[in-house]
């Protein structure tokens, strides 16, 4: 059926091809705004000057490239080390617990780094519980004993690891479930051990999926704001907003995201070729799952112990802390300040949700019903923002439309007398394309998982009924992929109520978010008061974590 013609021949020939051309259009002027924002950084930052970017390289720009290649280093091994050993024992082993932790494992994915930063903090900081009750307990002074600083390159990259690391393990988990036994068997036969059998065929095979997992979680890495922020790590992310608001030097602003999008970029593209090298060739009736070792005694205490910790210090001791400041703060959730501040934020992000659900919808129709180079070239152009973090796509969009609107209201003021002031820079409208931007691709993803099942006699059955695009995707693809689209309308809720850096540069005036108040506390040093807010993004983050665990709980 893959070869069926689009359109049958006769009176739905000429619809089909202006259905198929309405969504070619909606495609690409969705592809060409994702690549605006980076398009405008690149030529903002060439028109800058050299002066700006070389007195970047001769102060801040070694720095921020050296703490920012440390970071991802720092995370990469983290999360590499800590999701592998993870999907590996719960996947490859049999202790107690290990059904609950196949799920527990996931739970740290609710929090954003810059919350757990928050809790940490106020754990381990000077004045914190812990530090406290040492000097208490010992009689220390302040300078009698040495204590590990949170607020640090590696307090950083700890709080990284332990929210991102579900990531690898998910992708982990799942290539070892995929494996068949046979070569791992064979190994054995040969006289390997276990852990040597691991080393030698298992990890080698899941390496793609761990890969991507890695990619993702650097990613998201280089795109933080809040923790690094917070620590007062100066990467390239803090460079950006410091350059924007603090010195008002928008070139140096843009040069520094042109950087920062180059090392997306071609992080994008090794993430990329890492997924098309990777292939799995189902075993048929022949595949049959690893087999399974009972650990008992030492070893069942050890794996307990190393799926504990992730657990919880990842989410359970957070909680436990964010509820505890809470209580002790004077924020009351339920006053007039924070009813706004919850609105805005369920606005923006179901806003934003919506817009890009509808231009996942459009450019994975298009794709389904011209498959090609130019729906394939669409879609993957659309993919790109995933890769840019949210201060470049603000960075990216504030240029060029701050300009416009200082056009319009020039012309307006010398030709009419009126001035209009900031027209689109002033409104939600600008944050939410930013949004869209970086989050199409999760919204996309999960619409094209669910779209491959739908299968091509039904597409041809509709063609066959004189059903036009627009009816064929209304009557037949749009029931069916509801649950898909409800996931992905998930996804990208969620992911907006935890954007920081796009929301701080792009938000309108006195429009404040949950996580702009979360940051704006905890800047003050107010961390009791920021635990109100970074509790409901917790739970508001608990949403796709729990959809994600349920489906875990069915492929046991």
């Amino acid at each position: 059926m893959s070869d069926t013609p689009a359109y049958a021949p006769g009176g739905s020939r000429n619809g089909g091809k202006s259905g198929t051309g309405l969504f070619s259009t909606l495609s690409w002027i969705i592809a060409l705004s994702c690549v605006l924002p980076m398009a405008a950084v690149a030529l903002a930052a060439l028109t800058g000057g050299t002066e700006t970017i070389t007195h970047l390289m001769d102060t801040v720009l070694p720095g921020y490239i050296g703490t920012t290649v440390a970071l991802v280093a720092l995370v990469a091994v983290g999360t590499l080390a800590l999701g592998t050993g993870a999907a590996w024992l719960v996947t490859m082993t049999r202790f107690p617990g290990v059904r609950f932790f196949e799920v527990a494992l996931i739970l740290p994915l609710a929090f954003p780094a810059y919350v757990l930063a928050y809790a940490y903090t106020f754990l381990l900081d000077h004045p914190g519980i812990v530090q406290t009750t040492l000097r208490d307990v010992t009689g220390w002074g302040p300078r009698d004993y040495w204590f590990p600083e949170i607020r640090s390159l590696g307090g950083a990259a700890l709080m990284l690891v332990l929210v991102l690391y579900p990531y690898v393990y998910l992708l982990a988990r799942a290539a070892f479930l995929q494996q068949s036994s046979g070569a791992f068997l064979a190994a054995r036969a040969l006289g390997k051990t276990s852990a040597q059998a691991f080393w030698l065929v298992s990890l080698p095979m899941a390496r793609p999926a761990i890969a991507s997992g890695v990619l993702l979680a650097v990613m998201e890495t280089i795109a933080d704001f809040g923790t690094v922020s917070y620590f007062g790590v100066q990467t390239f992310a803090t460079g950006i907003y410091t350059s924007w608001f603090s010195m008002g030097d928008r070139a140096g602003a843009a040069q520094l995201a042109l950087c920062l999008l180059g090392f997306a970029l071609m992080l994008a593209v090794a993430e990329r070729a890492s997924r098309g090298r990777a292939k799995y060739h189902h075993a048929g009736k022949h595949h049959t799952e690893l087999p399974k070792s009972d650990l008992t005694g030492v070893r069942a205490a050890g794996a307990l112990v190393l799926c504990v910790i992730p657990v919880l210090l990842g989410f359970l001791l957070p909680v436990v802390i964010l509820v505890d400041m809470g209580l002790e703060s004077e924020q009351n959730l339920f006053s007039r300040r924070y009813i706004d501040f919850i609105q805005n934020s369920l606005t923006l992000a179901l806003t934003a949700a919506v817009l890009t659900v509808c231009a996942a919808v459009c450019i994975g129709f298009y794709l389904r019903l011209a498959p090609g180079r130019a729906a394939g070239a669409a879609a993957y152009t659309a993919r790109l923002g995933y890769a840019v973090p949210g201060g470049v796509i603000a960075v990216g969009l504030m240029v060029p439309f701050a300009a416009l609107d200082n056009t319009v209201d020039a012309w307006m003021q010398a030709s009419f007398g009126i001035r209009t002031g900031l027209l689109i820079t002033g409104s939600i409208w600008l944050l939410v394309a930013a949004y869209m931007v970086r989050f199409l691709a999760a919204a996309l993803g999960a619409y094209e998982g669910g779209q491959s099942t739908v299968h091509s006699n039904m597409d041809a059955a509709a063609r066959s009924l004189g059903q036009s695009p627009m009816g064929m995707l209304r009557r037949v693809h749009l029931p069916i992929l509801t649950p898909s689209l409800l996931t992905a309308l998930l996804i990208v809720f969620v992911d907006v109520m935890k954007e920081l850096p796009a929301t701080l540069i792009l938000r309108p005036f006195n429009f404040d978010t949950l996580a702009v108040q979360a940051h704006r506390l905890a800047s003050d040093e107010r961390l009791e008061g920021a635990a109100v807010p970074s509790l409901v993004i917790m739970a508001v983050g608990l949403l796709p974590v729990i959809l994600i665990c349920r489906q875990v709980g069915r492929r046991r």
